[in-house]
């Protein structure tokens, strides 16, 4: 028998179908609408510092890339823990992000008991900026390159003393530590609440050393007081191109610096992830975004997730050790 459509039959089955594709449709294309709302931005340190500075640029820019605003909050305290901390716990939907920086991902979890994990409660999204330290000493220091400074110590073991800027678990303490190891040499730290007493300290000859940020170091570069000896990067700095690295002064492979980046909760859409991730490496290309990256003492990175995540991998390691040469405990 042949079986007649009427038009009631196909109207029916046309509410059906659509009843079926707006049932479907919302799972299917949630990654594809995001965001739909304005996304926090945690920065776990104070406004006005380098690492709020470089989060604030970033949030602009995805702003105007992904047509939502998002709003940097600032969430101070336990040296980072507590906006890390928030940030783990937060739900995986694109919307609480953390801008993350060497410290709270590889030298705080070294130093100190964390109830998250670096690598497993988060998922990288990109690295933007490194921040090389240099190193430096009072004129009268009779080095003019890292390895006759290297030897002058090692004519003086222990004697020397370094400024420690920033406490003990501060980026230009730690590299110190680390270039000592690598260097084979033994010198006494002597801390300082900040960098600027530390410094102040080494251009009136009161200490002969410290390693300082590149921005620091280059209103300092014309100073007769100090001589700048070498960057900690593996590249020479942009904003200091004619100071040599470590690496190139007899150190092959010494790269030791502050970093920023975006990182998102542990399962987070891939494709939330990537839209983000792509538009850092996008913004790291620009040649005004960079500038403002440079003019703030940094360099551009410009890593996506996979290159962030193998950067966090080999970083953990680095600091840890560092952290242990050091013998930093935070808690």
């Amino acid at each position: 028998m042949t079986r007649i459509h009427t038009p009631r039959r196909r109207f029916g089955a046309l509410i059906v179908l659509t009843a079926i594709a707006l049932l479907a449709g919302p799972a299917h294309s949630q990654a594809q609408v995001w965001p739909q709302r304005p996304i926090r931005l945690l920065v776990p340190f104070a406004a006005g510092g380098n690492i709020d500075v470089m989060g604030r640029l970033m949030a602009f820019r995805l702003s105007e890339a992904l047509g939502q605003q998002v709003i940097v909050e600032n969430r101070v305290g336990g040296n980072g823990i507590v906006a890390t901390e928030a940030v783990a716990r937060s739900a995986p939907d694109g919307y609480t992000l953390l801008w993350a920086s060497t410290s709270v991902v590889a030298i705080v979890p070294a130093a100190a008991k964390v109830s998250y994990d670096p690598v497993k409660d988060f998922a990288p999204v990109g690295a933007m900026t490194a921040g090389p330290q240099i190193l430096l000493v009072n004129a009268n220091v009779p080095a003019k390159n890292v390895q006759e400074f290297v030897a002058w110590v090692k004519a003086q073991p222990s004697k020397v003393a370094y400024g420690g800027g920033g406490g003990p678990a501060s980026a230009s303490n730690l590299i110190m530590s680390l270039f000592q190891k690598r260097a084979g040499i033994e010198m006494t730290n002597v801390s300082y609440r900040g960098t600027a007493p530390a410094l102040t300290d080494v251009i009136a000859g009161h200490i002969p050393t410290m390693f300082i940020p590149v921005s620091e170091a280059f209103a300092q570069a014309n100073n007769p007081s100090i001589r700048l000896l070498a960057a900690s990067s593996a590249k020479r700095s942009l904003m200091l191109p004619g100071v040599p690295t470590i690496a190139e002064s007899g150190f092959a492979g010494f790269d030791a610096v502050s970093w920023t980046g975006l990182l998102a909760p542990a399962g987070t859409p891939k494709d939330v992830i990537d839209k983000m991730g792509a538009e850092m490496v996008r913004a790291s290309k620009d040649p005004k975004f960079v500038e403002q990256i440079v003019n703030a003492g940094n360099d551009p990175l410009g890593y996506g997730p996979d290159e962030f995540a193998k950067m966090i991998a080999s970083e953990i390691p680095a600091w840890g050790d560092a952290v242990r040469s050091a013998g930093v405990k935070l808690n």
